[in-house]
């Protein structure tokens, strides 16, 4: 006999849209305790899939089902199940379903699927040579060209899909890649009012740095948004003279020759200079980075930086400066 929890489980496929409604409004119910959580990860086999077939319903049923796979998928295990289910190709179906009433839930949803390898691999098509990578450019799309501004941004958490993407090798080549140019794409996202979006465009970016040392170039053919994006957080809130702009390239040095509206968020300023430390550990990077005046801007936001750890992620880069210096230095003159 079915006891009380496979009772409720099962209501989630009544023919009955309000006995549907009910069961799953339960459901939802019980994701948001810890006790909750447990009872229905010992029915995962049943629940699971219930909930991913009740993502296509109209708003009312879904938008449940949706909150309860969210709470659920922030256990490792549940979410890992519902990865081997397809579940990320469900969403991804429905949310680009004309009319899709749930976006920011089924953005939310991949954010928390996304932190498993697997989830990363499912959302890249990994071995799908056809199809590899097309998620991952609708997503970019959305991320680009939907509106920050107003109150309801469904499409912000789209960062941190990326900064999960980015942590895989496969996704930081798959965003790298000239050819789609999604990157330079995302870079531009920075300039966003959303703190959110900020987040999610340093976090990817620096990710993607730790490429440096074999996709160094991909990295400089987007350099006009690329050191804005990575200087501008970490060069202090001061007016720069005249003279130290006019060694800048002009998107650089126009943006501080103004009062401009300071990074406080030390998050962000620690991923720009970790950023600018991957690609400085690379000679060719060190001679960018010197060529936009880069080490004049990091002593001026030096000096006016107080958060330890920020000021820590500072000194790593000079002292690779100095020291790479003293190699380049040193390997011209013996050349010489």
């Amino acid at each position: 006999m079915a006891n009380e929890m496979e009772e409720l489980i099962g209501f989630l496929s009544s023919p009955s849209p309000q006995v549907k409604k009910a069961a799953v409004d339960i459901v939802r119910g019980l994701t948001g305790s810890e006790e909750g959580l447990q009872s229905l990860a010992s029915y995962s086999k049943t629940v699971l899939p219930s909930l991913s077939r009740l993502l296509g319903e109209n708003k009312e049923v879904s938008e449940l089902a949706a909150e309860a796979l969210v709470n659920l998928s922030q256990n490792s295990e549940l979410a890992s199940k519902m990865i081997e289910m397809g579940l990320i190709k469900t969403t991804m179906d429905i949310l680009y379903k004309q009319g899709c009433e749930i976006t920011g839930l089924l953005v939310m949803l991949l954010v928390n699927l996304t932190q498993l390898d697997a989830g990363v691999e499912s959302l890249l098509q990994v071995g799908d040579d056809k199809m590899q990578g097309l998620y991952a450019m609708k997503l970019v799309r959305s991320f680009c060209t939907s509106s920050s501004e107003k109150e309801d941004d469904p499409f912000g958490h789209v960062g941190s899909i990326l900064v999960n993407v980015s942590k895989n090798k496969a996704g930081r080549t798959l965003l790298l890649d000239p050819k789609r140019g999604l990157l330079k794409q995302i870079v531009r996202q920075f300039d966003s009012t959303s703190l959110l979006r900020k987040k999610g465009v340093s976090g990817t970016i620096r990710n993607c740095c730790f490429e440096a040392d074999n996709q160094l170039q991909n990295l400089l053919l987007i350099s006009e948004f690329l050191w804005p994006t990575l200087l501008l957080p970490v060069a202090g809130n001061k007016v720069y003279s005249e003279q130290d702009t006019s060694k800048m390239p002009l998107e650089l040095g126009s943006a501080l020759s103004i009062e401009r509206e300071p990074v406080t968020d030390p998050e962000i300023r620690i991923q720009a200079l970790e950023a600018i430390y991957l690609i400085t550990l690379q000679v060719a990077g060190r001679r960018a980075f010197w060529s936009v005046n880069g080490p004049r801007i990091l002593q001026v936001g030096y000096e006016e930086e107080e958060d330890p750890k920020v000021m820590g992620a500072y000194e790593q880069i000079g002292s690779l400066l100095v020291e790479g210096n003293d190699t380049e230095e040193g390997a011209t003159q013996t050349s010489t």
